[in-house]
């Protein structure tokens, strides 16, 4: 049986506190998360990464662990010392009579599975709850504005017959609810990593996302509109339609308007989470011009270009 050096495969030094063991295993867990890596045995670097985390997580499991030494080098021959069995008896949680630890390695399974002992002070089955899980999911932003019931089909870690995990796709309801902020997290119970043993599984994040939107982009609780304009419109003023997340609104151009000028919508943005107040609206001017012009709309342009002493660069 080898040996495993669970603080070099998190990449941490064994003094390390719970923040930077936690930071590292969630960079090495993104890194080889057998959905998105490109590594060679990315799985297997992915559940070595889990188990090492599972260990120096657990304040009482990775005193256990530190108690073997640090004399220990990674792959060699490992034989747990003598009376281990009496102290990993002792060990709260970890007593055996439980069910296979499926999916970690035998080094692990040796040291805190205990399986076939009890735990002398009435120890219950090694049971470990699943880590959670998280994923990112696009949201609309009619349903940011008005709130929504979906259905969305996902990957989820499951456990098999095996006790081996693997990515099966489910079909979840969710509840998205209005001004919902993006990068906002929703959670969903028991949809995360298999436990272990009999424990419960992880829970699911599902992180927000806007998803693009052909009229509107969003700013916080703010959406911004481009607006086009004719020249004419620009010069003169103008009541033009804007669209908004709740029906058209006719809006008044003031005359002499150029590129850029904003025009402010109060309210009329995303709703603020939990009732909160309202964010804006802002038509954005865009003056366009005509790229093709009749013989008579030239004569008129040049007309004009004449007799106008408009002259823009003169600040």
């Amino acid at each position: 049986m080898e040996y495993k050096d669970y603080y070099q495969i998190l990449g941490v030094a064994r003094d390390a506190d719970a923040d930077a063991i936690k930071s590292a295993y969630r960079k090495m867990a993104r890194k080889y998360h057998p959905d998105v890596s490109k590594e060679a045995n990315a799985e297997e670097h992915f559940k070595e990464v889990q188990e090492a985390y599972e260990v120096l997580k657990d304040p009482e499991k990775r005193r256990a662990y530190d108690q073997l030494g640090s004399n220990w080098r990674a792959g060699q021959d490992f034989r747990p010392p003598p009376g281990w069995e009496n102290f990993a008896g002792g060990f709260a949680g970890a007593a055996g009579g439980g069910p296979d630890i499926g999916g970690f390695s035998d080094f692990f399974e040796e040291l805190f599975a205990q399986r076939g002992r009890r735990s002398p002070h009435g120890g219950a089955a090694f049971r470990m709850r699943g880590e959670d899980s998280e994923a990112e999911i696009q949201v609309p932003l009619e349903d940011v504005f008005r709130g929504a019931k979906r259905e969305i089909s996902l990957e989820v870690p499951v456990r098999g017959a095996d006790g081996r995990v693997h990515r099966e796709r489910r079909q979840l309801s969710i509840k998205i609810p209005a001004g919902i902020t993006e990068g906002q997290r929703l959670r969903i119970a028991g949809q995360g990593q298999p436990g272990a043993g009999g424990g419960p599984n992880g829970d699911l994040y599902l992180r927000i996302r806007y998803a693009p939107h052909p009229d509107f982009h969003a700013e916080g609780k703010n959406l911004f509109h481009e607006l086009p304009i004719s020249p004419w419109e620009a010069v003169l003023g103008a009541s033009v339609a804007v669209p908004t997340l709740d029906g058209q609104l006719r809006v008044k151009i003031p005359a002499g308007s150029s590129s850029g000028q904003k025009l402010r919508l109060g309210g009329k943005g995303l709703p603020g989470p939990k009732g909160g107040a309202a964010g804006d609206l802002y038509a954005v001017l865009q003056v366009v011009t005509p790229k093709q012009i009749s013989e008579t709309e030239r004569a008129l342009w040049e007309k004009l270009a004449a007799e106008s002493h408009f002259q823009p660069r003169d600040g």
